[in-house]
């Protein structure tokens, strides 16, 4: 399979997603945002779509950030709907899915930043690939806004700060608000752009949100492993065309 990332950010990394796609032996290819790389012309020959996340919105004016053209990447995300490859959209990115599905992403409840546990719904304890994630699972989570909904759209998990944080859109697109990806790196990564005293200040006033020191003393390693299967399960375990 060809893997094709979009990637908004250098501190917002595809951890665990380019992981498993290295280790199975997919072709990858990406669309660097932060490099005014352009988005392909055509989605032929992409097999999968991921698009990560990062500090955006699906409505950004483009001045604070002139790089991130929305429309464009909904578009094309509208493209790879059209020709039914698989498609995973991460934070950012799930917004972002949600919005070429037809739905208007929100602000989340909560901020959320740490690992906290999602539960699955009715429809997430028998959806063929989540469920494999037992009835909750830890897992990482870096956001202030999150999908929107259509009248397809399936909620198959939730968490205490968050009500939309995996939907199904169609049996082969999924939008993910949890970062199942993160790992040690890609938390000092965004520790770094964030700021170690401004996450401190966040964490003395906000519910859901953890400090750099509780942040890096978590293992990711489970949450990676799930996000393995599920990787596996959606993709019936192919390789190349």
């Amino acid at each position: 399979m060809n893997i094709h990332f979009i990637l908004h950010e250098t501190f917002e990394v595809p951890g665990a997603y380019l992981k498993w796609a290295q280790d199975r032996g997919h072709q990858i290819s990406s669309t660097k945002v932060y490099e005014e790389t352009p988005l392909p012309d055509t989605v032929d020959g992409i097999d999968f779509l991921i698009v990560m996340g990062g500090p955006q919105s699906p409505e950004e004016d483009r001045q604070a950030f002139p790089y991130y053209d929305p429309k464009a990447e909904i578009a094309f995300i509208q493209k790879a709907i059209a020709a039914d490859i698989y498609i995973v959209g991460v934070c950012l990115g799930a917004q972002l899915l949600s919005v070429a599905y037809g739905g208007k992403y929100e602000h989340s409840p909560e901020r959320e930043i740490g690992v906290y546990p999602l539960s699955l719904t009715e429809a997430g304890l028998v959806d063929e690939h989540v469920k494999g994630f037992g009835e909750t699972l830890n897992t990482g989570h870096w956001h202030g806004d999150m999908p929107g909904l259509t009248d397809k759209a399936v909620v198959l998990a939730t968490s205490q700060g968050c009500p939309r944080q995996i939907i199904r859109f169609s049996p082969k697109h999924y939008a993910f608000q949890a970062h199942l990806e993160f790992d040690l790196e890609a938390i000092d990564l965004l520790i770094a752009a964030d700021g170690e005293e401004h996450l401190l200040e966040q964490h003395k006033v906000l519910s859901f949100v953890q400090t750099p020191e509780q942040l890096r003393a978590h293992d990711y390693s489970q949450m990676n492993k799930k996000l393995f299967a599920f990787l596996d399960s959606l993709t019936q375990g192919k390789t190349f065309k």
